[in-house]
């Protein structure tokens, strides 16, 4: 407890009083009023603030008077530290091991990020980020960073359980490359290339790392790809109802896309755009499917639909904008004209 606090807060109260009550008292006396009523006001008021006084050293915080402490704020080390503490009591935590994991990877100590997706995975073996953090965790621990053996394995089932997982596509790519399958390697990135931003600068690195692909396989596209680039063609047409413009978010992506008629509702096709672009023409291939099994050269017949994402998300979310044309053949020839007049609910 201070001393100079005190000393300063009674002088102030008694220079306080000395400026108010003394000329009151002089006041009261001349019109002939009891001193006395004076001596009780004086009383009461010394009184009062010492009272006040003891009451707070009761029941108050008086070492809040000598300042506050600022608590040491905890490093990284500490908190992966505590994490794992946490962990060895609670090793069934799957959000806790991906947090490990995520935080070590950050950190550069893949061995001990491979080790906790190790443990998601054991927990939950279908773990998408799991399965795709483990591989690239691997991969980084080694001396040559090859992506092969269980890391090659694990992205496989990734891709094939979310054929738009965009990491681990590019990854089993880099893999493929690694093995000089570059036609692989490239027909890989390409079922990437719907799913990113055009404009984007990892847009363009897929394209690049294509073109590196294809030269190092003879200057000649994969088979996969020449078949796309001979297969159904659809030229979609999307613009945005003048009633909707208002609600076109900064940001937004724009998504178009054909799925079969009837069958699983994975696009057969989908391109992505900024909704800036719009009105906008786009034309879709074989070459813009999520998996190799599902393309528009599968279908005889396609939902042709295009939706405003002011998330940026592939799957629908209630207040995207959206409009379709229905249901085209999927040899259509002509344009295919969609207003996006409608919300998403």
């Amino acid at each position: 407890m201070k001393l100079a606090f005190y000393l300063v807060a009674a002088a102030m109260i008694a220079a306080a009083l000395a400026l108010l009550l003394w000329p009151l008292v002089r006041h009261g006396r001349r019109e002939g009023r009891s001193a006395g009523i004076f001596a009780l006001a004086l009383v009461v008021a010394f009184v009062l603030p010492l009272a006040a006084g003891g009451i707070y050293l009761l029941v108050g915080t008086p070492v809040a008077l000598n300042g506050v402490t600022a608590q040491p704020s905890m490093d990284i080390d500490q908190a992966v530290a505590e994490l794992r503490d946490h962990l060895k009591q609670q090793p069934d935590d799957l959000q806790g091991w991906l947090l490990l994991a995520q935080t070590e990877a950050a950190m550069h100590q893949d061995a001990q990020a491979r080790d906790a997706y190790g443990q998601a995975l054991r927990l939950d073996p279908r773990n998408g980020t799991a399965m795709v953090g483990w591989a690239e965790a691997d991969s980084m621990a080694r001396d040559d960073h090859r992506i092969e053996g269980r890391a090659v394995e694990l992205l496989e089932q990734a891709v094939q359980a979310d054929p738009a997982n965009q990491r681990g596509l590019w990854l089993l790519g880099i893999s493929r490359f690694q093995h000089d399958d570059y036609a692989a390697a490239a027909a890989t990135w390409r079922r990437l290339q719907p799913l990113l931003d055009p404009g984007s600068n990892v847009a363009k690195a897929v394209t690049e790392q294509i073109a590196v692909a294809e030269a190092r396989a003879g200057g000649k596209p994969s088979p996969s790809a020449a078949a796309d680039a001979q297969g159904p063609r659809l030229t979609v047409q999307v613009e945005l109802a003048p009633s909707l413009r208002d609600k076109l978010k900064p940001g937004a992506a724009l998504f178009v896309y054909a799925r079969a008629e009837q069958g699983p509702p994975m696009p057969l096709a989908v391109a992505r755009l900024e909704a800036s672009q719009l009105p906008a023409t786009v034309t879709l291939t074989d070459a813009m499917a999520m998996a190799p099994q599902f393309k528009l050269s599968s279908a005889a017949k396609v939902f042709v639909g295009a939706r405003i994402s002011a998330s940026g998300q592939a799957i629908a979310q209630p207040g995207d904008l959206e409009g379709d044309a229905g249901v085209v053949e999927v040899n259509h020839a002509g344009p295919i004209r969609i207003v996006i007049d409608k919300v998403h609910p």
